[in-house]
């Protein structure tokens, strides 16, 4: 049978917090979304030497249809790992490199004059800009103004651009991969804290070890360079993310990634002293939602018909990242965002199960 094949076969919806084991068809898929994954993880590795945790979240983001804001100091691929997972997916790819001039109709196209060869007559068409294509590249966010971040932004929640007044809808799947540079922040315009929250994960891309420098060297300065096939057809990728929304997830688990939010905000009752002391704001409720699609995804990609606690924990970090603001304190004692987010996973605990 098909990946499409199976599609049909899918169980539907119960009432919000049944769970509904997934059915025989949407099983079969299971199976082939794992595979999937492991065969782009194996593609992918052919070009991108270690950050296998950053090639995890980034094909989880994938399959959650989650854009995702990678930072890292310049020279770790972040732009080579955004075009390897295009070229992999077999997806229309757009890299866009921002900087302090560009304006919205840079990114989103614009009405322009033309005239038709056949009749000659003039009339306006929209050209639509390079935010029309399946995978984007935000290459280093941060260094465009406001008015143009704006556009990104309707893109990201609505999937429509809107020129001249009227809305032009985006091509499906649209995922938008931002980079940022967390040294050199002059002249750079940090992104609203309305934005961040459109992004389903923030992921720091480190350093490599010392063999995997060592095998990037090797690899990259040798006559013949690396390339990747496409592993699967956008059709499967678009079956693979609707099985990821009807994977079931227990009430339990839905109490434990609430909590974890509720948790990270000073003044909520749930707050721990750690929080009160050093977070100014914390995470909103698109954190849990987020938390939850999130580990549904990792547990496609790990196989497993359902959500556990782990996937939760696995996933937290990336979601409550750049959702969790420290505060005056926070920054004079050296408390950062992943230091707070580390005593929070430590200290909240498990809800007790509850069948």
């Amino acid at each position: 049978m098909s990946t499409l094949d199976a599609l049909p076969d899918r169980v539907s919806a119960g009432r919000p917090g049944e769970l509904r084991p997934l059915a025989g068809g949407d099983l079969e898929l299971l199976g082939q979304a794992h595979e999937t994954y492991r065969k782009l993880e194996r593609e992918i590795g052919r070009v991108i030497i270690g950050q296998e945790a950053i090639v995890r979240s980034i094909v989880a983001a994938v399959f959650s249809q989650g854009h995702t804001l990678i930072i890292g100091v310049p020279g770790l691929a972040k732009t080579l790992l955004v075009k390897t997972v295009s070229q992999v997916l077999s997806w229309s790819f757009k890299r866009i490199q921002f900087t302090p001039d560009m304006m919205p109709a840079d990114i989103i196209g614009m009405e322009l004059l033309q005239e038709d060869p056949a009749t000659g007559a003039r009339s306006m068409r929209f050209v639509p800009g390079p935010l029309f294509a399946n995978l984007i590249l935000a290459d280093e966010i941060n260094r465009t103004p406001p008015k143009t971040q704006s556009a990104l932004l309707e893109a990201m929640q609505e999937q429509t651009v809107t020129s001249m007044g009227k809305p032009y809808r985006l091509a499906q799947p649209f995922i938008v991969f931002a980079t940022q540079n967390p040294i050199e922040q002059e002249g750079t315009y940090p992104l609203p804290e309305a934005q961040l929250d459109r992004f389903m994960f923030s992921l720091w891309m480190g350093y490599p070890s010392r063999e995997e420098e060592e095998n990037i060297v090797l690899a990259t300065t040798e006559e013949s360079v690396p390339t990747v096939a496409p592993v699967c057809s956008l059709e499967q990728i678009t079956a693979f993310q609707q099985l990821v929304r009807r994977v079931p997830v227990s009430r339990h688990v839905v109490t434990y990634a609430v909590a974890l939010a509720r948790s990270s905000r000073p003044d909520s009752s749930d707050a721990l002293p750690f929080v009160r002391q050093y977070v100014s704001w914390g995470a909103g409720p698109r954190a849990s939602q987020h938390m939850i699609l999130g580990a549904k995804a990792l547990a496609v990609l790990d196989g497993q018909p359902t959500v556990s606690a782990k996937h939760i924990r696995q996933v937290a970090p990336q979601v409550l990242r750049h959702r969790v603001l420290p505060n005056y304190n926070a920054a004079g004692e050296g408390v950062d965002a992943a230091a707070i987010i580390r005593h929070i996973l430590e200290k909240t605990a498990e809800p007790n199960y509850v069948q």
